[in-house]
């Protein structure tokens, strides 16, 4: 069973974007929303060359690198196609319009 932490309300994540959540170890954490109101939670750096994807464009369930372009799944955290790599997923959920991060 997993603890989840309090983030903050969805709305405070604007609609195709994001908002990083800075951790003590193991760097920052991207929160994305999507046009759908889904969320989704990413480590913060692009497996390319460690773009800040919080930056980034997001476009259904990708979010695209501001560096170089690189295109990387939300749900997964993986590197679309021809890129390869992937960055760290987490557990988010949204409960009674709150944004929650498990722990």
């Amino acid at each position: 069973m997993s603890n989840w932490k309090l983030i903050c309300p969805l709305e405070d994540i604007p609609q195709l974007g994001s908002r990083v959540v800075q951790r003590a170890t193991g760097g920052d954490i991207a929160i994305f929303r999507n046009a759908s109101d889904e969320v989704f939670a990413l480590h913060d750096k692009c497996p390319h060359k460690n773009g800040p994807l919080s930056q980034g464009i997001v476009h259904g369930k990708r979010v695209t690198c501001p560096l170089h372009g690189w295109n990387i799944g939300l749900e997964d955290g993986h590197a679309v196609a021809p890129d390869v790599g992937s960055c760290g997923k987490f557990e988010v959920k949204v409960e009674n319009g709150m944004v929650m991060l498990a722990v």
